[in-house]
């Protein structure tokens, strides 16, 4: 009796061993091995608190600690519009507790500088494209514009204006740069560190002109802070239906849409990049994100890393040739 138990034993000691042994096999075959177990998630976001790249972070946060059982720490690392961020997410360990939020200039960025600290393309994985959304041109309440025909007719008899952007050669900068090369007009760009520090200054009256994302500008549309004059994407926002788009204003086929981004070490674990592209997917179809987000004018794409891929390669490509053809610099327009 006492050899059957021993016996007993020691199959139950093996059958525990080779189960904790084909567990640690399937870990190392999937890579992701005891993620995100370990240690807090950090999420850089990487622009200033205020603006749009912020918000996404903060809003994906505690979503995605409720779903991977980790904590998940919002750190704003701004400047050098984006840049800065992004390579403090480069230079951590990829082994998964390190991401980036970015926004459009992430695709400006290799073509507008010249030395990155870090390769666009071979140090970053591409996680998840989050979305897309409207650029709106938006006047300080003091500025005396209304309307952006009114700007134009303006604009077109001589008189100077100053746009602020959320940086030299972020979407919006170049949207409007485009469009002043096209029509002619006298525009000075101021540019911001980010969108908190921009809308501060429209809502102050001390930049007459501010473009942005929908996210970050609708907030004060609603409150009646500043005035809406004109969207950049090819039809009208349904949350801005009244606002016309610059294609129907008098420039055809104009269009500069808005995106975000999430980014990971480009050594980072393929099934770790996986596992968290699935996690904010997931996230996406949460009502308290995906409502939040629809509701400031962003439409939600999510899907695979290489749909985000393919997305932002395409961005460098074209916003790229628009900078080097336009010789615009870091130091202005």
């Amino acid at each position: 009796m006492l050899h059957l138990a021993k016996t007993a034993k020691s199959t139950l000691f093996a059958i525990l061993i080779t189960l904790g042994l084909g567990s640690l096999a399937i870990a190392q075959t999937t890579g992701v091995g005891t993620w995100p177990t370990q240690k807090p998630i950090r999420l850089i976001a990487v622009f200033p608190p205020g603006g749009s790249v912020d918000q996404m972070a903060r809003v994906f946060a505690p979503v995605l600690q409720a779903e991977l059982k980790q904590n998940v720490i919002v750190e704003n690392i701004g400047g050098a519009s984006g840049v800065i961020g992004t390579s403090a997410m480069t230079r951590a360990d990829a082994d998964g507790y390190t991401f980036a939020v970015v926004f459009d200039t992430h695709g400006v960025n290799p073509s507008l500088k010249d030395k990155l600290p870090y390769d666009t393309i071979k140090d970053i994985a591409p996680v998840i494209l989050v979305g897309t959304s409207p650029m709106v041109l938006v006047a300080s309440k003091n500025s005396g514009i209304t309307s952006f025909k009114q700007l134009a007719e303006m604009s077109k008899a001589g008189k100077p204006f100053s746009y602020g952007s959320i940086g030299v050669g972020s979407l919006g900068h170049l949207a409007m740069a485009r469009l002043a090369k096209q029509a002619g007009f006298d525009w000075n760009h101021i540019p911001y560190r980010g969108g908190g520090p921009l809308m501060q200054d429209a809502l102050g009256g001390q930049v007459q002109l501010a473009i942005g994302s929908e996210f970050l500008v609708k907030p004060h549309i609603d409150s009646g802070s500043v005035i809406p004059l004109v969207i950049t994407t090819a039809k009208r926002a349904p949350g801005l239906p009244n606002v016309p788009t610059v294609a129907e204003s008098g420039f055809p086929g104009f269009s500069a849409p808005a995106w975000w981004a999430v980014l990971a070490p480009g050594k980072t674990p393929p099934a770790i990049v996986d596992a968290m592209n699935k996690a904010l997917n997931k996230a996406l179809k949460n009502p308290a994100v995906s409502e939040k987000f629809k509701s400031q004018g962003i439409e939600i794409v999510g899907g695979s890393t290489e749909t985000a891929r393919d997305f932002i390669g395409k961005q460098i490509g074209i916003w790229g040739k628009f900078v080097i053809e336009n010789n615009i610099k870091e130091t202005g327009q």
